[in-house]
């Protein structure tokens, strides 16, 4: 991206080689604050794009919480049920 501006700026210089000096200072006050702002979008872009990987990677972890939870859950019912089968508690059935 920034080679790509680089070259236009080089290119929009050569263009105005045979404009006046103050033609050509007003030319590169403005390539210069459009180079600027480039940098700055890609900039944007760029904490934007991090910023959404931590996100991600917060959900995903909240994903495994939460799968971790449904799983001890499942354990508790299933040791719960052989209990209340076997007339033992759930310890015992857990340590079965």
């Amino acid at each position: 991206m920034r080679k790509m501006i680089l070259a236009a700026l080089v290119g929009t210089s050569f263009a105005l080689a045979g404009c006046s000096e103050k033609t050509e200072d007003a030319a590169a006050t403005t390539a210069d604050a459009a180079a600027a702002d480039a940098e700055a979008n890609v900039d944007a872009a760029g904490a934007a794009v991090e910023d959404a990987a931590a996100d991600v990677g917060a959900a995903a972890q909240e994903v495994g919480k939460s799968t971790e939870n449904i799983d001890d859950a499942a354990a508790d019912a299933a040791a719960g049920t052989e209990a209340a089968v076997q007339g033992e508690t759930k310890a015992e059935a857990k340590a079965d």
